[in-house]
């Protein structure tokens, strides 16, 4: 695993513990953060010993607190056009396709690029003081990195040209509500949290889990009928080896060891 200058990264059993580390930044994700993002799934997604991944940010106050908005004031049109491109196809697509469990640890503030980074991940688990929001529009701009559509793909269209047009931020528990987070803990609870849903995940089949991320990211690919990826993928769970353990396990009334 590579050395990184934005970035940690720890591994303990089988999870990666992947942490923005900008605090004084409030995290904010540069350019250099997102390409050491994207070598660190790169490195992960070929790990065989890593089966899950959990986001976060250092400190207490942020988990991202958008993008690093000192890089933005020299871009012109295609300069702005390569960077969404890079941030939402290169590293928001890649987690969201990820074939490996990512929880987002949102340990505070999750604004804008944060906010999208967080929308990118599988789940979302957030302490109870987090705040999050897309507040773009207050520098002239829109959220680049996904933020208008997998937002509106969680809360609903009316919620989230609301909260993309006022550029308020919300808090964890209308987040919650919303469908925006999964779970809202207590900071303490945030890490074991994240790890208890891995944990849960780990005891199923790795090649299921991966074959759901698959079918559901079908839901929202306009080039694919998600019906079709649901019932080929489910075709192509018959021929694993973790299908014959699964149903063994079932018919000898026991756990199954996937």
């Amino acid at each position: 695993m590579s050395v990184f200058e934005n970035i940690l990264v720890k591994k303990e059993g089988r999870i990666a513990y992947v942490t923005i580390n900008r605090e004084q930044q409030l995290n904010a994700l540069n350019t250099k953060t997102i390409e050491e993002l994207m070598l660190t799934l790169t490195d992960l997604a070929s790990d065989i010993d890593v089966w899950g991944i959990i986001v976060t940010g250092s400190g207490a106050k942020a988990f991202v607190a958008g993008a690093d908005i000192k890089e933005f004031q020299s871009l012109g049109e295609e300069e702005g056009r390569k960077l969404s491109q890079l941030g939402s196809v290169k590293l928001m697509d890649r987690i969201q396709y990820f074939e490996k469990p990512v929880i987002a640890a949102i340990n505070g503030y999750a604004l804008g690029g944060g906010l999208e980074l967080a929308l990118s991940c599988h789940l979302r688990v957030a302490v109870a003081e987090a705040k999050v929001g897309l507040p773009e529009v207050s520098l002239g701009l829109i959220p680049g990195y996904g933020g208008t559509q997998r937002l509106t793909e969680l809360v609903g269209r009316g919620k989230a040209l609301e909260m993309i047009m006022t550029g308020g931020m919300i808090s964890a528990d209308d987040a919650n509500r919303w469908g925006l987070v999964n779970h809202v803990v207590a900071a303490h609870e945030l890490i074991s949290t994240c790890e208890e849903i891995l944990h849960q995940i780990f005891s199923r089949s790795k090649t299921a889990v991966a074959a759901a991320i698959r079918a559901v990211n079908a839901h929202g690919d306009k080039q694919k009928n998600g019906y079709v990826v649901e019932s080929e993928e489910f075709g192509k769970c018959f021929e694993t080896p973790d299908f014959e353990e699964g149903v063994a396990a079932f018919l000898e009334k026991r756990k199954p060891r996937f």
